[in-house]
């Protein structure tokens, strides 16, 4: 285990205007808080309101007019590089006869909201999230986006608390099962599913496609096709079906987006 690496500038930490993250930890707020590390098999700690605060959502502090310095979107984008760091080392161990190209395949698919959202629920984040009134009650400790974030922000508030074997075991155990279905089934290597699972865990929006030019005689068309992606086009592709073509802009917009090497590239 790491030394923490918590500072005395952190948010959470400052008298004013953060006291509230203080008074928001009642008995029963700490016991919750307690509850979830001894159930994630954590370490005690002695930063409760560190963890208050990688579950404490936007709407919260929106709502409350509080300092968005204190909801979890600081400690998601720490969150995520602790993810994808902890992800590739499972899966560099794990399949050590898989190249660059196999390996970036599987991890996109398992940092994508949709997978870590079902990992999130399976240990009952939702309940412990902070939402305000109005996304609480339109269903927020359900909806995919905010299961992820709570996923990603309570790694990053493990990894400052010096606890980053906690990431590692948690993870390990939770995706297990996950990575062997990945792997087992055609999903890395469908283009066009890894790029819909990228482009939504970087919320770029579902990928369009559009067809650019169709020709020759109807028993032996080609197909060139644009790939779309934030209203930008990031992959052309060629192929003797709509499908076909659609597969080959899919796989050149992964290398545009640097998800995977360009053909050629040493692995």
């Amino acid at each position: 285990m790491h030394a923490s690496l918590l500072s005395s500038t952190e948010p959470w930490q400052d008298e004013s205007p953060y006291e509230f993250e203080m008074e928001l930890l009642s008995e029963t707020r700490l016991a919750e808080i307690n509850q979830l590390l001894e159930n994630l098999h954590a370490c005690p700690t002695s930063h409760p309101q560190l963890y208050h605060m990688a579950l404490t959502h936007s709407s919260y502090t929106y709502e409350n007019k509080l300092s968005p310095l204190c909801n979890f979107e600081r400690l998601e984008f720490l969150g995520d590089a602790v993810l994808k760091l902890t992800v590739s080392q499972l899966l560099y161990e794990r399949f050590p006869s898989y190249r660059e190209g196999e390996l970036t395949k599987i991890r996109s698919v398992i940092v994508s909201d949709a997978v870590l959202a079902k990992v999130a629920d399976k240990l009952g984040l939702g309940h412990y999230i902070v939402f305000g009134i109005s996304e609480a009650r339109s269903g927020g400790a359900k909806k995919q986006s905010s299961l992820a974030c709570a996923l990603e922000s309570l790694l990053g508030a493990f990894y400052l608390d010096g606890q980053f074997d906690t990431c590692q075991r948690l993870l390990g155990n939770v995706l297990d099962e996950e990575i062997t279905a990945i792997d087992l089934n055609k999903t890395k290597d469908n283009f066009k599913a890894v790029l819909q699972e990228h482009t939504q865990a970087e919320n770029l929006g579902l990928p369009d496609y559009k067809t650019l030019e169709e020709k020759g005689p109807p028993h032996n068309k080609t197909f060139v096709i644009e790939c779309w992606v934030n209203e930008e086009i990031v992959g052309l592709g060629r192929g003797k079906s709509k499908k076909q073509a659609q597969q080959d802009s899919a796989k050149m917009a992964l290398i545009t987006l640097n998800v995977l090497p360009a053909e050629g590239e040493t692995l």
